[in-house]
């Protein structure tokens, strides 16, 4: 547990092969079911303060309370992912720290003096996020995530899927 950020609540892959990551991470690892969204639809994303397209494909699963997301960015726009690629990595890229008190937070972190490096919105004012640029050491970039919104109650039936999950479905498709 972070004494900054609290309880880390997933980790975050950037990978090249998004359809190839979800089937080591199924059928080699066990960990699944994995809910795949071919076209993560954002309202909003900005790299580095600066608005930005970035098109990325996202898959989640938990393995018990961590929950494992695979990000493919699908077009070359700015973005830390596309960073991490362009830097010869692939894998995990960051830890995600949850919170249902992202604007306190959030505030929080940069009186601190954590600066961002991409923030976005998905499903509207409660799925906001941030990545600060953290990375100092390789895999370390910090996000933090608004669940206090129809995100956490997603997120909550995926942690309930894999605590029974059987193998079956290994992918399944989430429209967004």
């Amino acid at each position: 547990m972070s004494r900054i950020f609290g309880k880390v609540c997933q980790n975050g892959y950037v990978v090249r092969d998004i359809e190839a990551a979800m089937k080591h991470w199924t059928e080699v690892l066990g960990v699944g079911p994995f809910y795949y969204i071919e076209r993560a639809k954002m309202d909003w994303f900005r790299y580095r303060g600066e608005p930005s397209d970035a098109e990325v494909s996202i898959a989640l699963a938990n393995t018990g309370d961590l929950q494992i997301e695979l990000i493919q960015q699908r077009n070359d726009a700015p973005s830390m992912y596309r960073d991490f690629l362009a830097s010869g990595r692939e894998g995990l890229q960051h830890m995600s720290y949850w919170t249902r008190n992202y604007q306190a937070d959030f505030d929080r972190f940069a009186a601190l003096g954590f600066r961002i490096g991409q923030e976005g919105q998905i499903g509207g004012p409660d799925g906001r996020f941030v990545y600060f640029d953290t990375e100092t050491h390789p895999g370390t970039v910090m996000e933090v995530s608004d669940i206090s919104g129809s995100k956490g109650a997603f997120f909550e039936r995926l942690r309930e899927a894999a605590a029974h999950w059987d193998g079956t479905r290994p992918i399944r498709p989430v429209r967004s």
